[in-house]
């Protein structure tokens, strides 16, 4: 108690003394009595501290003559400095926060003969019931005790860094005031810039994503002797238990790690290539966000033009198919201050491991590349030849597509007759039977954005390793049936077996294939052969009647070309 009985609050509790029946014990020195004592000592007092403490003063007969309670505030006050009654300043040191006592003390180390006015009279022991809260001393600074240390660490928080983290908030006492977890929202703050107290700013230093510590602070570097006008008293010491959640400085730019490149690396992507790529997408404590993986689907874009968030346009230039790298983004190069909502808070770093499957330009043609060619080259294939080859197809990243050797028969085609993709096409032009080829099919010359359901995805360039196996040559360009030897002179006669001067489909079918059956003709290979004889005999119906005159009969070389005689 100090000399003037708290500064005259007294005054508010004014109570009658009166004199015990039976005179009380004289007392040499203070007696304290433990009502409480907590499991840990976080602090004792020692003097020159200051101290928040609550009280009840008493007389031994039980009045109460004084209360902090009933004021509604702690009493704040130097300890050991005479600013209380000899005897409170002589029972607070030692005590712990937390430490409850009923201390007893004698006149002599009280107001003495002289008491105090009408409330406390002369020769008169006190006892007061202190409930101490808080202990802090002028020299004190921030206080640091880190109970979690992630590891790595590979970058710990420095002046002008921006940083997330959440918070709880007690006074030393352990009652709470604040906490970002309530709100399920980080706190986001510029560090050592003046835009936390004091204290938050010193003890936030050092930290490294993951980090736990608890950080101790005295009211000059925190909200000193006005508190925050609502939860945080004055001269109140504070107490942050931290976990630091991101950190990014406005100055980074993106930071690529944990490259994998593959031995073979031919070609690397630049600005204006189209790419697929698998991801997985994290903050940077690892919460966990996106995964093309869970959708079963690459993310298909064009790299260096915008698509993207422009942390990822820059992380995807310069990569191989088959390369795996980690890209880490500060939000300025992310989803900046707004996040996207309920998946990526504001000002959030991202994380993405990402896998590159393919890429291509829109420019690119297919690639071939000769694997084997045999000595001897009679022929090479041309447009309109009928070819059977067998091959392995598979995406960039070796995935398999298909195999004919999956069948135990080669693939059959017609060159030119758009039945192959297109750089298949091209891959298989001027190829000697035997020869062994790798080709590299960009999508606009393969399946396209679609792709093949189930089979091709989307936008995938296509590897395929092919062999010629056998080649028949084709029809000069335009026709469908060529002669062998020369027309002969009576054609209409011959084809007009029932001599009714017309030619019945059935006669024109069985005399052409009389024809090849005997060598004097040959139909284009590859086609259905009746489907190529009723389309010459329709180009040869002039009429549409169902049957050829000789005059609606002529040769090709006496009219405009078509796929006919």
């Amino acid at each position: 108690m100090i000399q003037c009985l708290h500064a005259m609050l007294f005054l508010s509790v004014l109570v009658a003394f009166a004199a015990c029946d039976a005179p009380p014990v004289p007392l040499d020195d203070i007696l304290i009595e433990k009502t409480f004592v907590p499991e840990q000592c976080v602090r004792a007092v020692k003097v020159g501290d200051y101290v928040r403490y609550h009280y009840n003063g008493m007389f031994p007969d039980g009045k109460k003559f004084d209360s902090s309670y009933d004021r509604g505030t702690t009493y704040n006050v130097f300890v050991g400095k005479k600013q209380l009654i000899a005897g409170m300043d002589k029972a607070l040191v030692g005590l712990c926060v937390n430490e409850r006592v009923l201390v007893k003390i004698p006149p002599h180390l009280a107001y003495g003969k002289q008491g105090y006015g009408e409330i406390i009279p002369a020769d008169a022991i006190l006892h007061f019931d202190v409930l101490l809260l808080d202990v802090w001393n002028p020299e004190d600074g921030v206080q640091i005790k880190t109970y979690h240390t992630p590891s790595p660490c590979s970058r710990k928080v420095e002046v002008s860094d921006y940083i997330r983290y959440h918070y709880n908030g007690t006074l030393l006492d352990g009652t709470l005031f604040d906490s970002s977890h309530t709100r399920m929202r980080t706190y986001d703050t510029y560090v050592g810039i003046g835009w936390l107290i004091a204290g938050m700013d010193q003890g936030l230093l050092g930290m490294c994503v993951g980090e736990k510590r608890i950080i101790t602070m005295p009211p000059s570097l925190g909200y000193g002797e006005n508190g925050d006008g609502s939860d945080i008293p004055g001269q109140a010491s504070l107490v942050f238990d931290v976990v630091l959640l991101d950190l990014h400085n406005p100055k980074d730019g993106i930071t690529v790690t944990n490259q994998v490149v593959p031995e073979s690396c031919t070609r690397k992507t630049v600005t204006g290539d189209f790419v697929r790529y698998h991801y997985n997408g994290s903050l940077l404590d690892g919460t966990f966000f996106d995964s093309s993986y869970s959708r079963n689907h690459t993310y298909d874009t064009y790299v260096g033009k915008g698509y993207v968030i422009a942390g990822m346009d820059e992380g995807l230039i310069g990569v191989c198919v088959g390369e795996k790298r980690t890209v880490i983004i500060p939000p300025h190069l992310g989803y900046g201050e707004e996040g996207t909502g309920s998946k990526i808070p504001g000002s959030a770093v991202l994380v993405f491991d990402i896998d590159i499957i393919d890429f291509h330009n829109p420019t690119d043609n297919a690639v071939m590349t000769t694997v084997h060619k045999p000595e001897e080259c009679d022929k090479q294939t041309k447009k309109g030849d009928f070819i059977k080859y067998h091959y392995n197809a598979s995406l960039m990243d070796g995935t398999s597509i298909d195999s004919t050797h999956n069948y135990g028969k080669t693939y059959n085609i017609v060159l030119g007759a758009n039945q192959v993709v297109p750089g298949m096409e091209d891959g298989l032009m001027e190829m000697c039977v035997g020869e062994k080829r790798h080709l590299v099919i960009p999508p606009h010359l393969g399946y396209g954005e679609r792709g093949v359901a189930e089979e091709v995805p989307g936008s995938a360039v296509l590897v395929f390793d092919i062999e010629l196996v056998e080649l028949e040559e084709g029809l000069p360009e335009g026709y469908m049936f060529i002669w062998n030897d020369d027309v002969s002179p009576d054609l209409f006669t011959e084809m007009d077996t029932d001599k009714n001067a017309e030619v019945e489909p059935s006669e024109f079918t069985d005399y052409i294939m009389r024809q090849v059956s005997e060598g004097k003709g040959r139909l284009a290979p590859g086609f259905d052969p009746n489907r190529i004889i009723d389309n010459m005999f329709s180009n040869q119906d002039r009429d549409g009647d169902g049957k050829i005159t000789e005059a609606e009969f002529r040769l090709k070389a006496d009219e405009a070309p078509h796929d006919e005689l």
